[in-house]
């Protein structure tokens, strides 16, 4: 993984002394909110319903051991004993203290972390592949290229006061476990028929109020032009985003009313001149990067079987275990939806995404145990484990089982994504949390015999919850002044990415739980062998499931 220069750490250093002087004059009233504000915002510091709230950006979605332990040690010194993964595959704290906050990022600068840029008009923390440098399926790592992209957007000149947030992907797989064409920008890496690898563009997707799916700019730009074509995509977005209404301020917006063509148009326009000026970073800076990114010292000669006698154990390797590249290795995801048994025998269900301080903890010395020291957070608000010998998954999942980090639901009905809501979020219109924890416990029982079904809760149409992207998807909205919750059918975040469809009339917090179970329970009743719930719902379509649920 990328390890800080002598620039990046001056960087980040600089930062928190600034912001520690800028927070000295907030508290003592010689610096306005409405001054600070913005300061705090490039901080990734929000003030939420209750308390301040941190947002720390974790590139591509890459952790060390120390990094992890850092993160648990912030969440019980400076929050209330917890994070919160999120589907950004950052971590945000949700009850800092503001005198707090200068303290907390030093924390962070000391194991090479910052909080910059994970909030405001800028480009974003650049997200991708959680199982990269390990997957058996993609061309090359694509890390390198995502720090790349880090590293030209950081402190970005023209890039700082967007029209609106902007975010990037990439992602060197035909599967597609990014949502990369959810985002501003997304980047696939590709080979052409010469052999060459390169990157297709995908620009202008998103979700919030209007979702669309980026469609395709460029099929093929070459990797030592990546830089160049991405600045040129931002410079047309800069030059003509609407910054007089933030709802139609995103770069969506702009290709849908430029017109694809058009759009294109200008980006190779801006591209032709971008690169009479040279703006590349060399090659050298490229090659320094990769060598971070090289493979661990995997062994020879390692046993491939696993053995299955244990049930339990059994059932959590077909569930949370990916093929690895490297014989011998796996990938395993620990899930941050944890489903706990009660003595009445009920089940209970943790808060997506939340993990305490102890088990960040536990993961970080799990990762130095088991996969060389290196964990990812993926933006489903797991976390994966990306290098595991098999034979070591045994006694991996003996300690998960001990920390209550070893639920066997990987993309199962009960492995929700879910935003903070209205328990947290000053924008939310409704609660996400609980409805989460009640459907989850209440399809717990058929989650197997379900398989694979993606589901996603946003509290609000901003969709921090990827509601547009689900299987099943809920949206929160405000009824007058009563909390509703449509409930959404049909979407995909994958290489066949496509946007969940409104059902009907919206329920109430029961009533949408009891909606989840009739469309799985109609979707049981009406499946064809081999058939996902997507699938159903593709080859019957929006009629039937409607009927089901309203009839």
């Amino acid at each position: 993984m990328y390890l800080y220069d002598q620039y990046d750490q001056a960087m980040v250093d600089a930062r928190v002394a600034e912001f520690r002087d800028q927070t000295r004059r907030r508290i003592e009233g010689t610096l306005s909110e409405e001054k600070f504000r913005p300061l705090r915002l490039q901080n990734g510091l929000y003030l939420q319903l209750h308390a301040y709230m941190l947002r720390v950006a974790v590139p591509y979605g890459t952790l060390s051991g120390a990094q992890m332990k850092m993160l648990g040690d912030i969440a019980d010194k400076y929050d209330r004993g917890y994070g919160h993964f999120t589907t950004r595959q950052n971590i945000q704290y949700n009850w800092i203290k503001l005198e707090d906050t200068p303290d907390l990022l030093a924390d962070l600068a000391s194991v090479e972390m910052h909080a910059i840029q994970t909030s405001g008009n800028c480009i974003r923390n650049i997200s991708s592949d959680q199982y990269a440098g390990a997957a058996t399926d993609e061309l090359i790592d694509p890390r390198p290229y995502a720090e790349l992209l880090r590293q030209w957007s950081s402190f970005h000149p023209e890039f700082l006061a967007l029209p609106r947030k902007f975010k990037i992907c990439v992602i060197a797989s035909e599967t597609d476990r990014a949502a990369m064409r959810l985002h501003d920008i997304g980047i696939r890496i590709v080979k052409n028929d010469a052999g060459e690898i390169g990157c297709a563009f995908y620009v202008g997707g998103g979700m919030g109020r209007t979702p669309i799916i980026a469609p395709l700019v460029k099929e093929f730009v070459p990797l030592d032009q990546l830089i160049t074509y991405s600045e040129a995509c931002l410079r047309v977005y800069n030059r003509y985003g609407r910054r007089d209404n933030k709802y139609k301020a995103r770069i969506k917006i702009l290709v849908h009313e430029l017109g694809l063509e058009e759009y294109r148009r200008q980006v190779e326009e801006e591209f032709a001149h971008l690169q009479t000026l040279a703006i590349e970073p060399p090659l050298a800076e490229l090659e320094r990067i990769k060598t971070y990114f090289a493979d661990p010292a995997f062994e020879t000669g390692l046993p491939d079987e696993i053995d299955l006698s244990n049930a339990n154990f059994a059932k959590w390797v077909k569930a949370n275990t990916a093929p690895h590249k490297a014989a011998g290795y796996a990938i395993a995801t620990i899930s941050l939806k944890a489903l706990t048994r009660q003595e009445d025998g009920s089940v209970k269900a943790g808060i997506p995404g939340d993990a305490t301080g102890e088990q960040i903890r536990v993961m970080a010395d799990l990762a130095k145990r088991y996969s060389f020291d290196e964990l990812r957070v993926t933006h489903t608000q797991n976390i994966v484990l990306p290098h595991v010998r098999k034979a070591d998954l045994f006694a991996l999942w003996q300690a998960l089982v001990a920390a209550e980090l070893a639920t066997p639901n990987l993309d199962d009905v009960t492995d929700i994504i879910a935003c903070p809501g209205l328990d947290y979020c000053t924008l939310a219109n409704a609660r996400s949390i609980p409805v989460a924890q009640k459907v989850a416990e209440r399809m717990a029982p058929k989650a197997e015999e379900i398989g694979e079904l993606k589901l996603k809760i946003s509290g609000c149409i901003n969709a921090c919850g990827h509601h547009h992207a689900g299987h099943i998807g809920i949206l929160g909205v405000d009824r007058k002044g009563v909390e509703n919750y449509q409930l959404l059918l049909g979407g995909c975040e994958g290489a066949d990415t496509s946007l969940a469809s409104i059902v009907g009339p919206g329920f109430n917090e029961d009533g949408i739980v009891d909606a989840v179970e009739k469309a799985t329970n109609f979707y049981l009743a009406q499946r064809q062998e081999g058939e996902r719930f997507l699938d159903t719902y593709r080859r019957l379509g929006m009629a039937p499931f409607k009927e089901a649920i309203y009839g």
